[in-house]
């Protein structure tokens, strides 16, 4: 982790109030993974003085360079979306843990809702890299919001769902699982919580719907014997990873401000996660 100055590249309005922006952070784009985030803090005069996280959406190591993928939802996100190339951004980056992917994965299910799309965007680019097979389900309130498939990799096979029927399957993204949980070693979400909620009921029937043992079990040894829960080797033995989507105040673990309740305790998002394995979730918890 490191603090810098990124300069801002490219803007551009993607969809209806949602912007892609590129910026020039060398050391940044070189150590940075998949499911880690940024948290940005605009200049004194826009009058903001907390920072702002947002999902390392691409990285490109060779150009030197990072993107986000951002919806106005305020003051700071205004100011973001009239920035200009050539503006310098205060950058606190990369957080959070990443995800995880088993070497012995060959094919990945990437679920998306909305802007959860920024949390797995650059996992789609990591796996085609690595020799993976990528299908990526998406779901949106309508066609209007749908992210376009043109900022893709030509590889991805991408299948929408709209909650209107106007674009797509006719239904939640989550609809579309069932579909194409077979194919995939391993699946990674984020998205709003009852969709990623969902999504954890699902991975937790899939064994006994599909009849086989998960990844990473051999000679009837305990899915946690090589590493307790919450621990990389334990992340990459699950079947689903998700990214949560929290507001976070210091980012950095000390505010306690993105709290989430843990089945072994309270987990701060900032620093346990942003990636989970669905089953260190206490889903049911009240909030």
């Amino acid at each position: 982790m490191r603090l810098l100055d990124a300069e801002l590249l490219e803007s551009r309005e993607i969809l209806p109030a949602q912007f892609l922006q590129t910026f020039h952070a060398p050391w940044l784009a070189s150590g940075s993974r998949a499911g880690q985030f940024i948290h940005v803090r605009t200049p004194d005069y826009s009058g903001l003085v907390l920072r702002r996280p947002f999902s390392i959406n691409t990285v490109n190591v060779l150009a030197g360079t990072i993107s986000i993928h951002f919806r106005i939802t305020g003051k700071g996100t205004e100011w973001m979306a009239r920035a200009r190339p050539g503006e310098r951004l205060d950058v606190l980056g990369p957080l959070g843990r990443p995800f995880e992917v088993d070497r012995r994965t060959h094919h990945v299910l990437l679920v998306a809702g909305g802007l959860g799309m920024a949390g797995v965007r650059a996992l789609a680019d990591e796996s085609l890299a690595a020799g993976r097979r990528v299908t990526l389900l998406f779901g949106a309130a309508g066609a209007s919001e749908v992210y376009p498939s043109s900022l893709l990799p030509t590889e991805v096979e991408y299948v929408v769902a709209t909650d209107d029927g106007s674009l797509g399957h006719h239904g939640f993204v989550t609809d579309l699982v069932p579909e194409y949980e077979a194919l995939a070693d391993q699946a990674f979400a984020c998205g709003p919580e009852p969709m990623l909620a969902a999504l954890a009921r699902l991975a937790r029937g899939r064994d006994a719907r599909l009849g086989v043992a998960r990844l990473g079990r051999k000679g009837g040894r305990s899915s946690r014997s090589s590493g307790a829960l919450g621990t990389a080797a334990a992340r990459r033995r699950a079947w689903l990873q998700v990214s949560m989507e929290q507001n976070m105040g210091c980012a950095v673990g000390a505010c306690l401000g993105c709290v989430v309740h843990g089945v072994e305790g309270p987990v701060r998002v900032c620093r346990e996660g942003p990636v989970f394995a669905a089953e260190e979730i206490a889903w049911e918890a009240p909030a």
